[in-house]
């Protein structure tokens, strides 16, 4: 069961916080929900019944399980999350965490390692091929 605290990501919602965990009587008999803080919309409230929550949510991957993946698509995900959090930090004059560069190098490494084999190109030729193809994409044929 998941707990108070916990990140999940809800159909419809997004990543949501659950911030409690309620008995309700909602249909005449008492039964327990989650309740869900979307964090795009910290105002809003979701209910889901734990009994049926595994077919609505899921927990949140962490780094480390998207990394151990090496899944292409969470890889860009996370490179480009922690871009995101590195341009704001800048921009509000604060440093990167050592933790986000950590995982920003592992995920930048496996993706490009991939990558590299895959055009049968030098490992280190792969983010200027990545910035030319992002400044100048190829129409299919």
């Amino acid at each position: 069961m998941l707990e108070k605290g916990n990140f999940v990501i809800s159909t419809g919602n997004g990543i949501c916080e659950i911030q409690d965990i309620l008995t309700m009587n909602m249909s005449g008999t008492p039964k327990e929900y989650y309740l869900l803080v979307p964090i795009a919309e910290p105002t809003a409230k979701v209910y889901i019944p734990v009994d049926i929550a595994a077919a609505r949510i899921r927990p949140v991957l962490t780094a480390e399980e998207a990394l151990a993946s090496r899944d292409p698509k969470r890889l860009i995900g996370i490179i480009k999350t922690l871009y995101l959090r590195k341009k704001e930090r800048t921009d509000a004059g604060k440093k990167n965490t050592a933790v986000d560069e950590r995982y920003f190098k592992l995920a930048e490494d496996q993706l490009h390692g991939e990558l590299a084999f895959v055009l049968g190109e030098d490992k280190r030729n792969i983010e200027k091929i990545i910035i030319e193809y992002i400044t100048n994409p190829t129409k299919p044929s």
